[in-house]
């Protein structure tokens, strides 16, 4: 995929149960001048939600069923920015979180709360996952600690 079509995002779990999702979207990412899509900042929230059910469970997955977003602040391009997720709940069928991206002042720009069915990751796509695919590395440029 040509990098400048995918979220340019990397996420990790954190020590009070969230995932934080680091992001530098570039100018192909503008809605309006000098401003982040709104459809990028939903697809961010979608992930760092999404992904919080992992953390207890790297075997549960999910789709998402519902995603509801409020957007406060306008967030630019070309810039890192951080976003939040967590779990608020979650049951045998279903799971629903919520989350945030901050302006790089600290601000709630974009939040959102989503609810997801669990699923069976054979029902969520045919392709053979093998077991280094969707894995967690860790890279030398991974920071070691993210102000939250």
């Amino acid at each position: 995929m040509d990098s400048g079509q995918s979220l340019h995002a990397a996420f990790f779990e954190t020590e009070s149960g969230q995932v934080a999702g680091l992001f530098t979207p570039p100018d192909a990412h503008q809605g309006y001048p000098g401003r982040l899509h709104g459809g990028i900042a939903a697809s961010v929230l979608d992930e760092v939600i999404g992904r919080a059910v992992q953390i207890g469970d790297s075997n549960v997955w999910g789709v998402t069923a519902e995603l509801n977003l409020s957007y406060k602040k306008p967030l630019p391009f070309g810039t890192q920015l951080k976003a939040l997720g967590r779990l608020t709940g979650d049951s045998r069928l279903l799971f629903e979180g919520e989350g945030e991206i901050y302006t790089p002042d600290g601000q709630i720009a974009v939040s959102a709360k989503a609810k997801y069915v669990k699923m069976d990751i054979s029902k969520i796509t045919d392709t053979d996952l093998g077991k280094d695919d969707f894995k967690v590395y860790l890279h030398m440029d991974d920071p070691t600690e993210i102000d939250i």
